[in-house]
């Protein structure tokens, strides 16, 4: 293993702390939003995304990568929330293999009921634990972390 890099002692303390607290974040959400509207944190992300789409509509293989989730994963939650009426599925003419998300007006409503209350878990769990400096430092450290998706061949 010679010429890696390891991470020091401090680096390895950030590290894990990161991990433990997105985790814990995500846990929290996910749960909060199960609990008061009956949506996963992938699902709220998924009516999210949708809501800010031309047309309320996205082709499967765009919302899998802006939603951060294989197409697989999206497959199996678009079918949940297709069930409860708050997304349909299209086919897209233009690609006979490919089909579209659809954001219905029951989904659009669902959304517009939860949005309130994760709003405020977030501001609660994240931003009022913090200063207005450390708010800017937080964005300026996740555009540098934040990347676009790697597109691999065949996708």
């Amino acid at each position: 293993m010679d010429g890696v890099r390891w991470l020091d002692s401090g680096e390895q303390r950030i590290w894990r702390s990161f991990l433990r607290a997105t985790s814990q974040i995500e846990r929290e959400l996910d749960r909060d939003l199960q609990e008061r509207d009956g949506l996963t944190l992938v699902e709220y992300g998924i009516l999210v995304t949708l809501s800010e789409s031309e047309g309320r509509r996205m082709r499967m293989r765009g919302l899998a990568d802006s939603v951060i989730v294989s197409k697989s994963r999206l497959s199996h939650q678009i079918a949940r929330l297709e069930r409860a009426g708050h997304v349909r599925r299209e086919d897209c003419s233009e690609d006979r293999r490919g089909s579209w998300a659809v954001l219905t007006d029951q989904g659009a409503a669902l959304l517009e009921r939860a949005a309130a209350g994760h709003a405020a878990k977030v501001r609660a769990r994240v931003f009022d634990r913090l200063t207005p400096d450390q708010v800017a430092v937080l964005g300026e450290v996740m555009a540098a972390l934040e990347v676009a998706p790697v597109r691999r061949a065949g996708r």
